[in-house]
């Protein structure tokens, strides 16, 4: 199937619509997500078998896991104890301490500051934008429309997701951003 194509995405979920490996599975697009939820102070995970299953259900369907773009995140306490690696026949699986997931920054302890510094430093590059076009004389009305559909869905992406979580700190940082239109000439 071509990259790009509108067809590839369809065809993809219905060659993994019978995908079941016994642990939650979080399916989109072209992105499959396997959960295990393990109890504190415990060292039994499943994922490896999940893993197997995931594997035996992708050959079946003649289609194979890119271990190079598979990523092991433990979230949580969990994420500082001693599991074992995650492993395939075709390699182990790397494990990370933060991955972007659906353009969502996720951290093993569950903070949100790679999320909010990647959202300012993604705003701050639109922002600039905007006051260029203030500055080439717009009409408000334009660049108000300017500001919410290219600026604010970058500070609003998933927010309930991550927004009750963020420090005193990070809530200042992200009024900041929004603040400036306002202030800056």
């Amino acid at each position: 199937m071509p990259q790009g194509s509108w067809i590839g995405p369809l065809s993809f979920l219905a060659l993994i619509n019978d995908l079941t490996t016994e642990c939650l599975v979080h399916k989109y697009v072209d992105d499959t997500t396997l959960s295990e939820v393990l109890q504190p102070n415990t060292n039994n995970s499943n994922m490896n078998d999940f893993m197997e299953n995931l594997l035996n259900c992708a050959d079946q369907n003649h289609m194979r896991l890119n271990t190079t773009k598979t990523k092991e995140m433990i979230l949580g306490p969990l994420s500082r104890s001693q599991l074992p690696i995650l492993s395939t026949p075709l390699g182990p699986i790397d494990r990370v301490f933060s991955f972007k997931l659906l353009g969502v920054y996720i951290e093993t302890t569950l903070c949100w500051s790679l999320r909010v510094d990647n959202m300012i430093k993604k705003a701050t590059k639109r922002l600039y934008f905007l006051k260029q076009l203030k500055r080439a004389g717009l009409p408000s009305n334009q660049l108000f429309h300017y500001y919410s559909t290219v600026i604010r869905p970058v500070l609003e992406y998933c927010i309930p997701v991550w927004h009750y979580a963020l420090t005193k700190g990070q809530t200042e940082q992200l009024e900041a951003i929004q603040k400036e239109p306002c202030t800056s000439s």
